[in-house]
């Protein structure tokens, strides 16, 4: 290894420290805080963003302004996730399994705290694996070939069962429904298009964000407008703050294996950013004990993904500047950044430009703690949000959500989608259906198909034959022990079916159908096409197949025995099982793209806001029309400084163009 790089890493930061350096971080880091906090629209929508003002910018600033903002949206994004329940990215929808939980008995401040705590270490982490990658990782990326990769993607998949629950049957079938919904668009191997309807959305496949939203944010909004309470159910701790920061010293031990993690998935290609979180959540899981708590609001499982997510970060650029291939649409049009300044990644970079790359690790290592202290001093203040009425703030957020949806790309049907995905999952939260396995099994999906296809095609039988491979595969198979055996040790456990479970036998057998008519109608679908086209899906959809029939059997049993097929959660699912008000809520989240359809979206939002505050919040005209007009400001600065585009209406294009 040459150590002369090492050299330069003081210079570098005398650099950073000096002249106008450190206020174009600055401006970085806001940018990234802003994009961050708004679901949906992160770190890519800001890079896009900056992009063209760093034309003719000399080397140094422009890219403490791209470190900056990249490096900081992991970060930010935790707030939504949090207090509302609303990913704010990809990889921060591990985080709301037990930090949206934590907000709703009081503890949001507690919970952000620790996952700001526990990304400042992860962000350093990955700062640091940063500095030592351009010495010792050029071997280890050599020698990840398709076959590995492959290995990397069945290994991520064995983690699912850390994910399901009580009933593994159930969480193993919400994985392989992700799958499926994965193959929709254009096939890989020969480009015929999978079960699209013959629309141009369904061609280019559903956006991860799409189902993210859908599965995670809307059940939850309609979960708090059924109960009529704020967020937290709870009062809010007061010692929350420094609570926080006490549990992530606590599991500093756990925080350094899962920023490991998440490095190792950033370095290495074929996982991608969306799956991060799931693996570290899955490993803080695997690890611990006592696993009573998680999904209902365990701590450690909000340390675990936070901290995993900012050291991936770091870990992303390694690739990106060792050979050019960047592991993300953010990397992407930061590669794109460089080429505008007139930087070559590659051999080039480290032999003549050396003093960039520890400027870029030093940005990376500042940004990192100056979005820590920021979002700690706004942890409790906005915190103390979640204690106001829902109703009030119920309309903002699910402007949030559809707004966020359109950005997926930018055309009507993302609206559509995210309601339809949002409706199914309500009913996967209320019959105890993983909506973690279904997430993980898209982001997946597609990579899985092309690393099977390529890793089959180039070693055949050879595959197993790699040590590296072998070494993969052997922790895969560990993994998936240890999930079957603590699926088995719940199975030991007894408990009687109530007569409230048993009357949800009927909606759950329902449910059970649709699930099975789609996979039906997928698997049909897929048989007219080509070979390659049509083997993955329909191996997935006969996997699925029966899944759904053992889980359709159980049923009918009416059996309330736990475990490996069973569900342990019958009283959980009959608490959660009403149905009064389920198709009243579904229109009212639906009224928001109807109304836009007829006048665009930026009408629309404010026009909704005031008749959901006067009608199901009560509030008075004049306090309505503020909080709307509020909103309508908000809408235009996203829209003037982050270039952002909202779904047009037919009024609107009429007057459009008209004019």
């Amino acid at each position: 290894m040459d150590f002369s790089l090492l050299q330069q890493a003081g210079p570098a930061l005398v650099q950073l420290l000096t002249g106008p350096h450190l206020i174009y971080l600055l401006v970085g880091v806001g940018i990234g805080m802003i994009v961050g906090i708004l679901p949906g629209i992160g770190g890519l929508a800001g890079m896009a963003l900056i992009l063209p003002f760093i034309f003719g910018m000399e080397p140094g600033p422009a890219l403490a302004v791209m470190v900056g903002l990249c490096s900081v949206t992991a970060t930010s994004d935790t707030f939504s996730s949090v207090l509302i329940g609303v990913p704010g990215g990809s990889g921060a929808a591990a985080t709301v399994l037990d930090g949206f939980p934590m907000t709703r008995r009081g503890e949001a401040a507690r919970a952000l705290s620790a996952a700001f705590a526990a990304s400042l270490v992860g962000g350093l982490i990955g700062a640091f694996v940063l500095t030592f990658a351009f010495v010792a990782a050029h071997p280890i990326l050599l020698a990840i070939g398709f076959a590995e990769q492959l290995m990397l993607i069945v290994l991520a998949m064995t983690l699912v069962g850390m994910l399901t629950g009580a009933n593994a049957v159930k969480g193993l079938a919400s994985c392989a429904l992700g799958l499926l919904i994965g193959t929709i668009g254009s096939a890989q191997a020969t480009g015929e298009y999978r079960f699209t309807f013959d629309t141009l959305y369904l061609s280019e496949g559903v956006p991860l964000v799409i189902v993210a939203l859908g599965a995670f944010a809307l059940p939850e909004i309609v979960d708090i407008l059924r109960q009529h309470h704020s967020i937290a159910e709870k009062e809010l701790s007061r010692s929350g703050w420094l609570t926080g920061i006490r549990d992530v010293i606590k599991n500093i031990g756990l925080v350094i294996r899962c920023s490991a993690l998440g490095a190792l998935t950033g370095i290495l290609p074929g996982l991608g950013g969306g799956v991060v979180g799931w693996i570290s959540y899955a490993h803080t899981v695997q690890t611990s004990k006592d696993r009573s708590q998680f999904g209902k609001g365990d701590v450690r499982g909000v340390i675990g993904p936070e901290s995993a997510n900012n050291a991936k970060d770091g870990a992303d650029l390694i690739p990106t500047l060792l050979f050019g291939i960047p592991s993300s649409g953010t990397m992407a049009l930061f590669l794109g950044g460089l080429m505008v300044i007139g930087v070559t990644p590659g051999r080039s970079l480290f032999t003549n430009h050396a003093d960039l790359i520890y400027l870029i690790i030093w940005s990376l290592a500042i940004a990192n703690v100056l979005a820590t202290v920021i979002s700690m001093a706004l942890a409790r203040p906005i915190s103390s949000l979640t204690r106001i009425r829902f109703t009030l703030i119920a309309p903002f957020i699910i402007v949030t959500v559809f707004m966020s949806a359109y950005q997926a790309k930018e055309d009507w049907g993302d609206m559509v989608a995210v309601l339809l995905v949002g409706v199914v999952g309500m009913y996967m939260r209320r019959f105890g259906w993983s909506r973690a396995a279904l997430l993980i099994g898209l982001v997946l999906s597609q990579r899985l198909e092309s690393s099977l296809y390529r890793a089959v095609q180039i070693y055949g039988w050879d595959i197993f034959l790699r040590p590296i491979s072998l070494i993969i595969l052997a922790i895969a198979a560990f993994s998936l022990f240890v999930a079957i055996r603590a699926q088995s040790r719940t199975s030991g456990e007894d408990r009687e079916i109530t007569d409230a479970s048993a009357k949800t036998v009927v909606p759950q057998l329902a449910f059970v159908a649709v699930l099975l008519a789609f996979v039906v109608a997928m698997a049909v679908d897929a048989m007219r096409l080509k070979f390659l086209a049509n083997v993955f899906p329909l191996s997935v959809a006969s996997i699925a197949i029966i899944l759904l029939l053992i889980t359709a059997v159980r049923m009918f049993r009416r059996s309330a025995a736990p475990g490996l097929l069973f569900d342990a959660d019958a009283e959980l699912i009959a608490e959660n099982s009403g149905t009064k008000a389920t198709f009243y809520l579904v229109g009212l989240l639906a009224a928001l793209p109807a109304l836009s359809i007829v006048i665009g979206f930026y009408f629309a939002a404010p026009l909704y806001t005031l008749v959901f505050l006067r009608t199901i919040a009560k509030t008075s005209w004049l306090k309505g029309a503020v909080m709307a007009a509020g909103l309508a400001l908000f809408l235009t600065l996203v829209e003037v400084i982050l270039q952002t585009d909202f779904a047009p209406g037919l009024l609107q294009e009429l007057i459009t163009g008209k004019w």
